[in-house]
């Protein structure tokens, strides 16, 4: 039995559910103590919860401690196994981050999942970056995945729906420059008058053209739902930025934002922005391969910590020419 510090470094959500991934495709149990111990709300939230269903589901894994504010988890894996499942977090938790923990083990025995919470949360990925950045990236290296965004959800009502399928197969050693993505934003909302998409979109492509040229996507996504909210969403090559709308902030404001954002990280020495090279390590460890990143985020430090742990090990350091290295 594997025992892994839930506490150590960021000791967030991510290292519960990357090391239940890890063990579901390694075969091996583990424990996780000390849940998220030194956050404000700590143990189990329910993000956190579907997240381990949805890898579980995948290998019939008998687990204990499964339930809000449990600082313990004990996570047993049996085989991987194709399996169709849902998953509904219960609140607007991200549904992109139960996809983060799930996608990985789908990868060797293929399988769909459809995931009910919030597309579009604080402090976590948006779908349209795992639609248009981090699964085209995983295309080009060979995956066999698709997503249908069914509907939008937002802070605090939730309700958004996405499914996704894959089918089983082995990556390519990981690099940066088997991909090109282009340049576009996304901008969308559900509940909202029809001009507060155009608007976010007007001040995004305003902010961005100017520096990197016309876009070669800029699309508007307005919807009505369970829940009432608006984000922006962008990218150029492997960088990206988005931005939540909230009541009283200008539309305007929300697509300069996301804009800035992604400026910033152009800004900034090597080939993929902080956040996707989180979502890049895993895969990483397991394929080989080598990219530099604009920085090493305390997220990615824990996952390497993490994945060393499971007998991965990831160098990194800095770049020759600026950022961070990262090499499997």
């Amino acid at each position: 039995m594997r025992l892994i510090d839930g506490a150590h470094l960021e000791g967030g959500g991510q290292l519960v559910r990357t090391a239940v991934a890890l063990a579901a495709l390694g075969g091996e149990p583990v424990t996780i103590d000390h849940i998220r111990a030194g956050r404000e709300a700590p143990g189990l939230h329910p993000q956190h919860v579907a997240a381990v269903r949805a890898v579980a589901g995948c290998c019939d894994a008998a687990v204990e401690g499964l339930e809000r504010g449990s600082d313990r988890l004990v996570f047993r894996p049996g085989p991987l196994r194709r399996v169709d499942q849902r998953i509904e977090i219960g609140t607007a938790g991200g549904i992109a981050l139960v996809l983060q923990a799930w996608l990985p083990v789908a990868l060797e025995a293929g399988g769909a999942i459809t995931v009910v919470g919030g597309t579009e949360v604080p402090l976590g990925p948006t779908i349209d970056f795992v639609d248009r950045v981090v699964l085209p990236v995983l295309r080009g290296h060979g995956a066999e995945v698709g997503l249908e965004l069914r509907q939008r959800g937002y802070v605090p009502r939730g309700g958004g729906e996405v499914r996704v399928a894959v089918e089983p197969g082995r990556l390519l050693p990981i690099a940066a420059d088997r991909v090109e993505l282009g340049s576009g934003v996304v901008s969308a909302a559900a509940n909202l008058p029809a001009h507060v998409v155009e608007r976010q979109l007007a001040a995004a492509r305003a902010a961005l053209e100017p520096a990197i040229g016309p876009l070669d996507v800029a699309e508007v996504d307005p919807r009505t739902g369970p829940s009432t909210g608006s984000s922006v969403s962008c990218w150029a090559g492997l960088r990206a930025g988005n931005a939540l709308g909230r009541r009283g902030h200008p539309a305007e404001a929300v697509g300069r934002a996301a804009a800035d954002a992604l400026l910033a990280e152009l800004r900034l020495p090597g080939e993929v922005d902080r956040h996707l090279a989180d979502q890049l390590l895993l895969y990483l460890a397991r394929y080989g391969g080598e990219f530099t990143a604009t920085a090493c985020s305390r997220h990615a430090a824990t996952l390497i910590w993490l994945l060393g742990e499971f007998g991965h090990e990831i160098e990194h350091g800095p770049a020759p020419g600026g950022g961070e290295r990262f090499t499997a």
